[in-house]
């Protein structure tokens, strides 16, 4: 009697986990509906012959070229079923983006949307739409939690992720395999006992510490949120004197960069430099984002990644990544700016801009389907961090100047002679430097 009845699906933990977030998202917000109506966002009507200025990063040559640049494919698609809107696509060099957007910020010469690693000083000004003036909530619910909140300014998220990623511990297997470590360290004694293996065997630089000013700021957190620390305090606010802080670069110093297992000197080693490096073969392992995938398949370099170990066993927060857009103003273009970044967050879209081996979706049903994909699944244990993930204040008006601030300083707490409290105290004061120049334009 059982067999024509329909099969029913059984939701495993990560399927109900998902579906109890977005209902609570969805009663959470269920008061906007009313807002959002008003607003116009109900319709799909647009207005007619209005042009949209994007103003989007694009890449060089190196590790992660990819990322992005297939803003053509996306306008096209959409100008097909937007007949009044059309896009006027304006490509700026990645490392030229946010000092480019802040000229035209400031000359009143703001572009419709835009991308970029800055958002804050725009929300503050009152220069965005948020998040709710441009997505309906169904949309609003599909973005990941971590990275929503990560772009929230004062309870109203205007930064809306874009090519996302954490790290992981990737290490090269053959060196390990020569080194007789049998897998990826899980607490931050085994890491050591690697290193000094693969020194023994005479890898030139055991593990890539990346400390120099290309992106110290996150390799630097990744050890933080290890030893159970992280750059505020439970209130959000700057805290790098917090004590887990100074005993993590402590541990660098004494255990890592004195023993000779860091390289020759961790304050020069970029990201980029490291990368290259990794695939030579003359790093054993480090922390490196799910583009050196491709890049080290390519190389057919014999590779793994697991999490980033705590300090004292399991796997520690990750650290979140992403660059933002955002919607201007300026232009009162709302419903076909809505239009847009709704079209470009929908079904394939979102796989586009993420679910390739150089960025993560940021929605969940985008993260669904990137870890459904057979051709997907060696991002599945990066998309699995992405509900773990833990930023740098990248929401406040000053991390820009704090940002700066770490890429020059946090290195020299973890060379010989250095003092990570001292080092950590003067952060703390550049933050309130920052925070008051903030405060006064």
């Amino acid at each position: 009697m059982w067999q024509n009845l329909p099969q029913v699906h059984v939701l495993n933990e990560q399927e109900v986990a998902r579906a109890v977030r977005r209902r609570q998202f969805l009663l959470q917000t269920a008061g906007l509906a009313g807002t959002t109506a008003a607003l116009g966002l109900t319709g799909c009507s647009t207005s007619k012959d209005v042009k949209l200025h994007l103003l989007v990063a694009s890449y060089d040559k190196s590790i992660g070229a990819s990322l992005g640049d297939q803003w053509d494919n996306i306008v096209a698609a959409f100008e097909k079923q937007h007949d009044g809107i059309r896009i006027d696509l304006e490509r700026v060099p990645y490392n030229k983006i946010d000092k480019v957007l802040a000229q035209r910020v400031e000359e009143g010469r703001a572009p419709d949307i835009a991308q970029s690693n800055v958002f804050a000083p725009y929300a503050e000004d009152g220069r965005l739409y948020n998040m709710t003036q441009l997505f309906d909530i169904v949309t609003q619910a599909d973005f990941i939690r971590t990275f929503t909140q990560a772009g929230t300014v004062d309870n109203a998220a205007y930064g809306i992720p874009f090519l996302a990623s954490t790290p992981r511990l990737f290490y090269n297997k053959e060196l390990f395999r020569r080194a007789r470590v049998s897998g990826a360290p899980t607490s931050w004694d085994e890491l050591r006992a690697a290193a000094q293996a693969l020194k023994a065997i005479g890898v030139k630089t055991p593990y890539g510490l990346q400390l120099g000013p290309e992106a110290a700021e996150d390799e630097a957190l990744s050890w933080m949120l290890g030893a159970g620390g992280g750059y505020t305090d439970e209130l959000g606010e700057y805290d790098f004197l917090r004590p887990e802080n100074p005993e993590a670069l402590a541990w660098l110093r004494d255990e890592l960069v004195a023993e000779g297992l860091a390289g020759a000197d961790p304050t020069k080693l970029n990201r980029t430099d490291a990368y290259a490096q990794f695939l030579r073969g003359d790093i054993g392992m480090m922390i490196a984002h799910p583009m050196l995938m491709g890049a080290a398949d390519q190389a057919k370099l014999p590779y793994a990644h697991a999490a980033f170990p705590k300090k004292n066993g399991g796997a520690a927060p990750p650290v979140g990544i992403s660059d933002w857009l955002m919607a201007f103003r300026r232009n009162d273009h709302r419903k076909e700016c809505g239009a847009f970044l709704s079209f470009l967050y929908s079904g394939k879209s979102a796989l586009t801009y993420g679910g390739s081996q150089s960025a993560l979706p940021v929605t969940y049903s985008a993260s669904d389907a990137a870890t459904g994909k057979p051709a997907e699944q060696p991002l599945s244990p990066f998309v699995e961090q992405l509900e773990e993930a833990q930023f740098a204040p990248v929401n406040m008006r000053s991390w820009p100047a704090v940002r700066g601030a770490i890429r020059t300083d946090v290195g020299q707490a973890v060379m010989k002679g250095g003092d990570p409290e001292s080092v950590l105290a003067g952060l703390d004061e550049s933050a309130v430097k920052a925070d008051m120049e903030a405060a006064t334009g």
